[in-house]
């Protein structure tokens, strides 16, 4: 997996102060994207062990909140199966920190269901994500005053075991 950016300090993608990851790669091409250049799974530089252990020391801060995994798209099936080692590290290292992660699938009918989305680790990284903002980017539905997310069809789910809960 390729990551196209790393923001240490991000306000914009998720509750409090947090360590934002940009994978590379996205197939929904949403029109209107913010982000076009983490379209190409080429994109950006390789996710290796020292990239790993950079962001693990920006999120132990006391004043990082948590992770925000953004795109591209984390969801992809090759990025899923980069990212589940390094949130099984994220959540035994610093189990305080919560994890976002913004998605173009939607959970009930790409990622819980029978999909291309749905992989043998989709289940596993669902579990340890807290707060999933999952729908395509819809350029007609834009609304810049929505909190955490770019269209009105999105939504902000909060997770326990990988399966959305009120509130």
């Amino acid at each position: 997996m390729n990551y196209s950016g790393i923001i240490g300090s991000d306000i914009a993608n998720g509750e409090g102060v947090r360590v934002s990851l940009f994978v590379s790669g996205c197939t929904h091409r949403c029109k209107g994207c913010f982000n076009p250049e983490t379209w190409s799974f080429a994109a950006g530089e390789p996710f290796t062990e020292n990239t790993q252990d950079f962001i693990i020391e920006q999120l132990s801060h006391d004043w990082v909140q948590g992770l925000s995994l953004l795109g591209g798209e984390p969801m992809e099936p090759e990025n899923q199966r980069a990212l589940v080692p390094f949130l099984r590290r994220v959540r035994a290292e610093l189990p305080g920190k919560d994890v976002w992660c913004y998605t173009g699938c939607v959970l009930e009918d790409e990622l819980l269901a029978e999909s291309h989305w749905r992989t043998e680790v989709t289940d596993e990284m669902l579990s340890m994500i807290d707060v999933l903002v999952d729908g395509p980017f819809i350029e007609e539905l834009k609304n810049v005053s929505l909190k955490f997310r770019g269209s009105s069809n999105q939504r902000i789910l909060r997770l326990v075991a990988g399966r959305p809960v009120a509130g």
